[in-house]
């Protein structure tokens, strides 16, 4: 979240960055309770500084009688006050983050392309989609998904699990290769963790599963969890930022239809996951995210995936970030009649400077000895729902067999994907 404080001084510039971000706040209502906390709490302080000179005199019936009667007045205000609180707190995790100046103003399809990889080869033969190739190869079960756990669930099967742990271990010995401590997170978290980093665990916004009758939560990325690691911390920063890989499974809600754009693995109920996550100082976080940004592309260009780096628009932002870079990888499933194949997301990462570490009192102590909240980053290194998609596609023959690309070969011990 954003500052209470900075809301209030810079309420101009709230309003633009909303307005930019498409995003509903109400800064009269913050402001009125910001106001009403503030009187609040100073007869609050005021009642128990009168208890507090009370206590010291002669305990006389008068005087136990005026003590009870303030430690009853006192007990109201504060539940008053808490109720304050809570409805302010809630105001200002409406408002989102600030929108780097770099960052394109607009909607979904107004993001700018910021890079492009060589394009895709020519396939002289008429492509197909990778359900339709992984169905054919048994690599896949869709049907048996959907009669188990519904619709969007699904099996992976044969070589199709040894590829995808060949992409997990190339993913994690390129992370770690640049410092990224490996980790393997829960699959739940807790409402006040989820609510910290900038997800919604109800109301129709909600992207995650909620667990019936309990405080948890499914997750729907190691981003969660690896913030919660440090939750309520001050960190030693002095050495350099904190940085993890961390391998998760994923379970998104994903509501809406599904059409064409969204067929096969492209949206999924669950997926597995290796996250990269970064804690770092306030200066260095614009850094660091160019250094996600930069494995990302390392780990798809050692796939050797045609694809293109977007910034993305303003209106398209999530809540807690700043600033986002996506990088899609081309996929003959996003073509239509007019054209073979486009451009789908497969990566994503986000420079969310201090508004998650704000939420979740997340801390480093300055050289002066002062403490300041973090800067939190997050970066996709590799998903077992998109990845495959752009390899299956992007590697088919032109008898439906697939060809693995090198760089997992050692890692899967196969060359060929073929009945």
């Amino acid at each position: 979240m954003l500052d209470i404080k900075f809301i209030l001084e810079n309420q101009k510039l709230i309003e633009e960055n909303c307005k930019n971000r498409r995003a509903n706040c109400n800064l009269e209502a913050i402001k009125s309770l910001a106001e009403e906390r503030k009187t609040l709490l100073k007869k609050v302080e005021d009642l128990r500084a009168s208890r507090n000179a009370n206590s010291k005199e002669k305990p006389s019936e008068e005087n136990i009688f005026l003590m009870r009667k303030l430690g009853a007045e006192v007990k109201q205000l504060e539940a008053i006050l808490k109720n304050i609180e809570d409805k302010l707190l809630q105001a200002v995790y409406d408002i989102p983050n600030l929108t780097h100046p770099d960052s394109p103003i607009g909607e979904e399809a107004d993001f700018k392309v910021i890079y492009t990889s060589p394009e895709p080869k020519e396939l002289d033969f008429e492509p197909k989609d990778h359900e339709e190739l992984m169905t054919d190869l048994d690599l896949i079960d869709f049907g048996a998904g959907a009669k188990v756990a519904g619709s969007k669930f699904y099996y992976f099967k044969n070589q199709m699990v040894r590829l995808n742990l060949a992409l997990i271990n190339y993913g994690m010995d390129v992370a770690q290769k640049h410092g990224y401590s490996l980790m393997e997170t829960p699959d739940v978290v807790k409402d006040e963790i989820l609510e910290g980093s900038g997800f919604n665990p109800r109301g129709a916004e909600k992207q995650t599963y909620k667990i019936a009758d309990t405080e948890l939560n499914l997750i729907g990325t190691a981003e969660m969890t690896v913030l919660g690691y440090h939750a309520d911390e001050t960190l030693d920063l002095t050495d350099g930022p904190k940085k993890y890989v961390a391998l998760s499974h994923c379970f998104r809600t994903e509501g809406g239809s599904y059409g064409q754009a969204s067929k096969g693995l492209y949206r999924v109920h669950q997926f597995t996951k290796l996250e990269m996550f970064i804690f770092c100082q306030p200066q260095d976080s614009e850094k660091y995210h160019r250094e996600l940004l930069d494995i990302e592309k390392e780990i798809v260009d050692g796939l050797r995936l045609p694809y293109r780096v977007i910034d993305i628009a303003s209106a398209d932002l999530g809540g807690p970030a700043y600033r986002k870079f996506d990088i899609e990888a081309y996929m003959y499933m996003k073509g239509d009649e007019d054209d073979k194949g486009d451009y789908g997301e497969i990566t994503s990462t986000s420079n969310c400077t201090d508004y998650q570490a704000r939420r979740l009192n997340i801390r480093h102590k300055t050289a002066d000895g002062k403490k300041e909240f973090v800067h939190t980053l997050n970066g996709t290194a590799v998903v077992l729902s998109r990845f495959p998609v752009a390899i299956i596609e992007n590697y088919q023959q032109a008898d439906g067999s697939i060809i693995v690309p090198k760089v997992l070969q050692p890692y899967c011990g196969f060359d060929i994907i073929k009945k």
